[in-house]
């Protein structure tokens, strides 16, 4: 179908104002500092045959992997009143905490066609695990890390039964109540736009906003220069760094991101489900082509990700991934945007998670931004992966046994060049009571890199001082016991810098 130009923009903005009003529903509807404050959770809707036709502009890790959640459940038995929850990565997830709730459309309550599908995935505080937060440093197998919800249809029984297995079940069952909600909103929307339109010319619309986001992509692809660009970075394991080659080529309008030659897969957590590297990728291309296009499967037609089954960016089944989600994730974007010349923000989500058995509390921090050819990379800002905000200091102190002693800019800590890479963040609290810490950061061995004469960012530290003790650095992944009066300080890392100064 072809529709002319005004009415591929109405479509394409109503689509978009729902994704948007489910993410406003769940944001305001949760009780877990993660996703009320920090805004830790994505939404998006589906067609009928499981591709994405549109996305709230929410967590990037999240929203490129959420179609092989829908795919997972795409052939349960659907039905009315029906919803679906998961959150295995190697069923259609990314890493534990994050649940995804996928609800089928009708054209009204009752029943009639499938409209398609509203989906949210929010990082829940707890999962359950052997640490507080889910996020165990040392993991080595899936079920360390909580609970493993292969695709289920959801009812109260089912729910109740899932979050007696967490910490703090009451607020899980709260956050799970919120996915509902907004998906509810989005199915509300979309039969809506069903009514006001014919289910049929819906469906025509939606294959036209796919067609439309591909046509776009691929236009943009072939504005790049054709042939092969290769990349190589490393991720800071605690038996030394992994290597990862990426072989990157631009063929006409299509892309090819070949990553054969990276490290094996991992004992411990840096391993990623293949949908995770995926998801990395298409982040990446957005960044490389027009930030504008619709964000839909239609951007995604045009890009194609290969990596050898068994490594560390294609984990086979039960790995440990709690890294590999927030951490490897990163590289993957880090090593697609460096392979096509770019200065790289500080490629870490800088995860800090705390807690015992009365609260958990998990983080990421911003950083600092690679600067580009006419701008300095801006400072202090969640980079790539991440998009979620900070936890405010006086939600933090007012909800958790924790006192902030300092929350800064990391000045000085962006690279040199002449347009110099963004600083990033210092961020140091304290213990008012006894509790478990667990971190999952990286580039602390190595900043991330300059483009064109530019100079490296700052790697960052992490860094533990004891009640009347003196500082300690830690390694990148890092466990233990915090008792009252100790301290935890995370210096994140600042960009690269673009062009010689």
């Amino acid at each position: 179908m072809s529709l002319d130009p005004i009415a591929l923009q109405v479509v394409t903005g109503a689509l978009r104002a729902a994704c948007d009003e489910m993410g406003a529903a769940l944001v305001r509807s949760a009780h877990s500092a993660n996703i009320k404050e920090r805004r830790d959770c994505s939404t998006a809707l589906f067609d009928p045959a499981g591709e994405m036709v549109m996305q709230a502009e929410h967590i990037p890790v999240h929203l490129g992997a959420m179609p092989a959640a829908v795919a997972a459940v795409l052939d349960c038995d659907h039905a009315p009143g029906r919803s679906w929850l998961l959150n295995d990565p190697f069923a259609g997830g990314t890493h534990l905490p994050d649940i995804t709730v996928v609800t089928p459309v009708y054209e009204h309550e009752r029943g009639g066609p499938l409209l398609g599908f509203a989906a949210s995935r929010a990082h829940h505080a707890d999962v359950g695990g052997r640490v507080p937060g889910s996020m165990p440093a040392g993991s080595t197998t899936l079920q360390e890390e909580g609970v493993v919800i292969a695709p289920t249809l959801m009812t109260e029984e089912v729910v109740d039964a899932l979050v007696e297995q967490m910490r703090q079940p009451q607020q899980r069952r709260a956050d799970l109540r919120a996915q509902m909600a907004a998906n509810r909103v989005g199915a509300r929307r979309l039969a809506e736009l069903a009514a006001r339109t014919g289910t049929q010319r819906l469906r025509e619309a939606t294959a036209a906003v796919l067609d439309y986001a591909e046509r776009r992509t691929r236009a943009s692809l072939r504005e790049l220069a054709g042939g092969e660009r290769r990349a190589v970075d490393w991720l800071e394991a605690r038996e030394g760094d992994l290597e990862l080659h990426l072989r990157a080529t631009v063929e006409g309008d299509d892309l090819m991101l070949d990553f054969a030659g990276s490290a094996a897969q991992h004992e411990g957590n840096l391993n990623c489900p293949l949908a995770v590297t995926r998801s990395a990728c298409l982040f990446a291309v957005r960044v490389l082509t027009d930030p504008d296009i619709p964000p839909s499967a239609g951007a995604h037609r045009p890009v194609h990700v290969r990596a050898d089954e068994g490594s560390l960016l294609h984990a086979r089944p039960g790995a440990a991934v709690a890294a590999g989600n927030v951490e490897t994730s990163s590289r993957v974007a880090d090593m697609v945007l460096a392979a096509f010349g770019r200065a790289l923000g500080q490629g870490t989500m800088n995860n800090l998670t705390l807690g015992n058995e009365g609260f958990t509390y998990y983080e990421t921090l911003g950083g600092g931004q690679g600067a580009c050819p006419g701008a300095d990379g801006p400072s202090a800002v969640h980079v790539a992966m991440s998009n979620t905000l900070n936890t405010p200091v006086e939600a933090l102190e007012l909800e958790f046994p924790l006192r902030v002693v300092e929350y800064s800019v990391r000045r000085g800590s962006g690279g040199a060049g002449r347009w110099h890479g963004g600083d990033g963040v210092v961020r140091e609290v304290e213990a008012l009571e006894p509790m478990q810490y667990s971190l999952i950061t990286e580039r602390r061995r190595r900043g991330p890199t300059g483009a064109e004469g530019g100079s490296d960012g700052a790697p960052g530290r992490n860094v533990l001082t004891r009640k009347g003790g003196e500082p300690e650095e830690l390694a990148p992944q890092a466990s233990g016991e915090l008792s009252a009066g100790d301290r935890l300080r995370l210096e994140t890392p600042g960009g690269g810098g673009c062009g010689a100064s």
